[in-house]
């Protein structure tokens, strides 16, 4: 919400995207100025020390003269974490080389629980 107004930013498009035991929300909201802006959240349930549950989130604000940028690092980020994967050497216990190739593309299962916070 606005601190002058009281009245919430325009809300022009979102999107949740659920993923794991995370949800994602993709939000474009509108300036005072009507420029646009993104925000990004991330929402994970937890449950509280009384045993309620209560949602943490996290935020990021992407601003419109930002998005080339972050949009870079971020094509960067991922194809570095796609070749480190497939580059990565493959424990005794693991599938054939072949069969590696086919579950490298499909990389769901990594888990940014392990990154810490």
């Amino acid at each position: 919400m606005s601190e002058r107004t009281n009245q919430p930013r325009e809300e022009i498009f979102s999107k949740s995207v659920r993923a794991g035991k995370r949800t994602y929300f993709f939000d474009v909201k509108a300036t005072k100025s009507n420029d646009y802006y993104l925000t990004i959240t991330e929402s994970k349930k937890r449950i509280g020390d009384d045993g309620n549950p209560f949602y943490e989130k996290h935020k990021i604000f992407l601003y419109r003269e930002d998005f080339d940028k972050f949009l870079e690092g971020y094509n960067e980020t991922v194809a570095k974490v796609i070749e480190l994967k497939v580059d990565s050497p493959q424990p005794a216990s693991s599938p054939s080389p072949e069969s590696a190739h086919d579950q490298s593309s499909s990389f769901t299962d990594v888990s940014f629980d392990d990154l810490g916070n």
